[in-house]
């Protein structure tokens, strides 16, 4: 019985891990937004970090216009990032799950 839940400890140990592991990794996921046909560009990482706005001369002449588009584009592109992010740190959580009896709706 004791070798059962030492395992399963173990296991959820190496679960653990894979899910720091795969954040770390998230922070080199970049995705790119682009709105404007290119004259702005937003990169974010998967873990939802602003890591650069690029943003062409010819929408400095409209704020309004500009302020719309950074709007836009940001939220498109911290969607996606959230969207890799559930979906990479649910399959790490999901992997490294030991079998525990009644937890299998987690699989």
């Amino acid at each position: 019985m004791f070798g059962d839940i030492s395992g399963m400890m173990g296991k959820l140990k190496e679960a653990q891990q894979k899910v720091e592991d795969t954040k770390k990794r998230l922070n080199s996921v970049l995705i790119d937004e682009n709105a404007a046909n290119g004259a702005l560009k937003i990169t974010v990482t998967a873990n939802r970090e602003v890591k650069a706005i690029t943003i062409n001369e010819s929408l400095l002449a409209d704020k309004e216009e500009l302020e719309d588009y950074l709007i836009l584009t940001l939220n498109k592109a911290l969607k996606r990032a959230g969207d890799i992010n559930e979906h990479e740190l649910a399959v790490a959580a999901k992997d490294g799950m030991p079998n525990i009896p009644g937890m299998d709706m987690f699989k």
